[in-house]
């Protein structure tokens, strides 16, 4: 396992400095029904903020992962490819064997105060999931959220976990404090569909259910509906039984995403569509025949008819994870009431 090879980059070369080194690393196994089968390897990270290329499409230039591989085991992620950096499989290695970068809250602390940062957005779950199933055990993003929340920093969630419900209390507070944008990934409601191509996370309708949650808190929270995958989830009535159900769980705006097939995610994704669905696989080809997205006709087709059903269901701006800022709470001698929110 090349340990010295890793970075947090979509771009990692063989010559970028190591973010550890091999010596810090931990194995660990658990048996336990949740994590059997699943390898952790427990990292003292040397640094935790991490720029995004500026080639990148992502429209903000800091992220912070906790972890590297994804339980979740979603078979189109596009951070497959960054397993192979450190010669692990991208399939079955990237679903099983988990990077935990135990010092994260720590790190972040320091770095945060350090002079030189300048308290830039900070965007998490961008690469894997910070809310996967090893959250549970490793308790990485209270601290993390404490440490943003006391610098009044800025920052987003986006998660198909529900245990982002577990820092509720967390997320109210630094909503006072900062601008906390919050968007929960559900790409369609086909249960048959789920089983299949997202089969270790939580349920669409139990994600939803974490939309109504934190609205009821008083903390917005967008949909991404990410992916829409061409030919099993773009049907008329799959799109509007979608939307549908993302309005009912109010939330604050939905962001439609086609599906893109980056090496490392292009090969599983297809050789899982060849045993599940064979009679797409030349569609695939030629609707991808000019690389990892979709063409743009596609995509706008998509996202007209997405965008024409969320205005139909009465959904906000069509922008995911609208920062919101909840009020300062009132007097102790005023009637206690809702929280309210308002748009920064």
């Amino acid at each position: 396992m090349r340990w010295e090879n890793l970075t947090d980059s979509d771009h990692a070369r063989a010559a970028d400095p190591a973010l550890f080194g091999a010596d810090a690393v931990t194995t660990r196994t658990f048996d336990t029904p949740e994590f059997r089968g699943i390898t952790f390897h427990e990292v003292r990270a040397r640094s935790i903020l991490n720029r995004v290329p500026g080639a990148s499409r992502m429209p903000f230039e800091w992220t912070v992962n906790p972890y590297r591989g994804c339980s979740h085991a979603c078979v189109y992620c596009f951070a497959r490819k960054t397993h192979s950096y450190l010669d692990l499989d991208t399939g079955l290695g990237f679903d099983s064997q988990i990077v935990v970068k135990v010092n994260a809250p720590e790190l972040l602390r320091r770095q945060l105060a350090s002079r030189r940062w300048q308290g830039e957005h900070v965007a998490m779950g961008t690469n894997v999931d910070c809310y996967q199933r090893a959250e549970g055990r490793y308790r990485l993003m209270p601290g993390i959220i404490e440490a943003l929340t006391e610098r009044a920093n800025p920052f987003s969630i986006l998660t198909k976990g529900t245990l982002i419900l577990r820092d509720l209390d967390l997320l109210t507070r630094a909503a006072r404090a900062t601008d906390v944008g919050i968007s929960v990934s559900v790409g369609f409601t086909d249960p048959e569909l789920w089983r299949t191509v997202e089969p270790g996370t939580p349920a669409p309708e139990r994600r939803l259910e974490v939309v109504r949650a934190l609205g009821e808190r008083g903390i917005g929270c967008g949909v991404l509906m990410a992916p829409v995958i061409p030919f099993l989830s773009d049907e008329p009535a799959q799109l509007r039984a979608t939307v549908r159900a993302i309005a009912a769980a109010g939330a604050t705006s939905v962001t439609p995403l086609v599906l893109h097939l980056r090496p490392g995610a292009r090969e599983w994704f297809m050789a899982w569509l060849g045993r599940h669905h064979p009679h797409l696989v030349r569609r695939y080809e030629r609707l991808y025949a000019e690389g990892a997205y979709a063409p743009k006709w596609y995509q706008r087709r998509i996202t007209r008819q997405v965008h024409g059903l969320a205005r139909e269901y009465g959904i906000g701006p069509t922008h995911a994870g609208t920062p919101r800022r909840i009020a300062e709470p009132r007097a102790e001698s005023a009637p206690s009431e809702p929280v309210q929110l308002s748009l920064i």
